[in-house]
């Protein structure tokens, strides 16, 4: 049996080197894939927008609606307090030794820079950030592996994500898929992907190519994927409050509600397009609840969520910057 699966994973490594190999063969799109990608997302939501404008304005909030939306910027808050705590587990698991205040702060901080054209500029500062002598650690990280930790933490989250998608029930096989990147979490999986962003990313964040090489990983990340598991739990929470500010959560399972959020996250996480995912994620949630739910209030779900976690985001860095520039009173 052992042969046999030694045998099965190369050939899905030669495979996955071949379609790599192809792909990277292929003429560049003029103006790059994430231009591309971008006109289509928000080609697709002016559609909707266009097409559905006179039921959305038919739709209100009544007092009880608002109260949901203000308790989704408030559970988003926590969800990105929650993602800084994620990426100090990372840290911690890569044998470093986060002072876990300092972390956060500067985590929520850098974390609007994410809407930055480009949509790295967040994980630049980062990286900059963890090198220097400011580092919130007990000593600054080797560019390496400050590399390496900022790369991990967004690819746990998304694994994570997927992995949820289970909770939806079997959906045609769906379900099955969001598990199966759980094993690129595997050592042997792991290194090589890894090493792949690595190459992408060095020249992108202003590292040295040298930088790049880094020790092996040789377990499964356990500790950032539970952790991780937590923190998309609540940037669902986040959203479930949208649902619930529209009264539609009787329309749908919530289970197939935390599918459906899972795989738009991921989506507008990992898909180059629009810094901050802003149109990939709206795309694919209509594409893969439209089905369910009624495109105009699903449209509204999908834009008001856009603004609790905006209002969010902008609070925490406000909030993170206050704090920074706190006079130190000796107490």
């Amino acid at each position: 049996m052992q042969p046999f699966i030694h045998a099965l994973l190369q050939r899905c490594r030669h495979g996955q080197t071949r379609l790599v190999a192809w792909w990277e063969g292929l003429p560049p799109l003029p103006g790059g894939l994430k231009l591309w990608i971008s006109l289509l997302s928000f080609g697709f939501l002016l559609a909707a927008l266009v097409g559905h404008g006179r039921q959305l304005l038919q739709l209100s909030l009544d007092r009880q609606g608002w109260l949901w939306l203000l308790l989704g910027v408030g559970v988003s808050l926590l969800s990105l307090v929650a993602n800084g705590l994620a990426f100090g587990v990372v840290l911690r698991w890569l044998g470093l030794r986060p002072r876990w205040g300092e972390l956060v702060r500067v985590y929520l901080d850098t974390n609007l820079r994410k809407f930055l054209p480009g949509g790295i500029w967040h994980l630049s500062s980062r990286v900059q950030l963890l090198r220097s002598a400011e580092a919130p650690l007990a000593a600054p990280a080797p560019g390496a592996l400050a590399l390496v930790a900022v790369l991990l933490d967004p690819l746990v989250a998304a694994v994570a994500a997927l992995a949820l998608m289970s909770a939806g029930g079997w959906q045609h096989g769906l379900a099955l898929l969001g598990l199966l990147p759980l094993a690129l979490l595997w050592p042997s999986w792991l290194n090589p992907l890894l090493s792949r962003l690595e190459r992408r990313k060095v020249s992108a964040l202003g590292m040295d190519i040298e930088a790049a090489a880094t020790a092996p990983i040789r377990s499964y990340p356990w500790p950032p994927l539970l952790v991780q598991f937590g923190f998309v739990l609540l940037r669902f929470g986040g959203f479930a409050c949208c649902v619930q500010a529209f009264d539609l959560s009787y329309s749908l399972s919530w289970g197939g509600w935390l599918a459906g959020f899972a795989l738009a996250w991921t989506a507008g996480l990992v898909v180059p397009g629009a810094p901050g995912g802003l149109g990939v994620f709206e795309s694919v949630l209509l594409l893969r609840l439209g089905f369910a739910i009624p495109e105009a209030p699903l449209l509204a779900i999908a834009i008001s969520y856009r603004l609790v976690v905006t209002i969010a985001d902008l609070l925490a860095a406000l909030t993170a910057r206050l704090d920074g520039h706190r006079p130190n009173l000796g107490l």
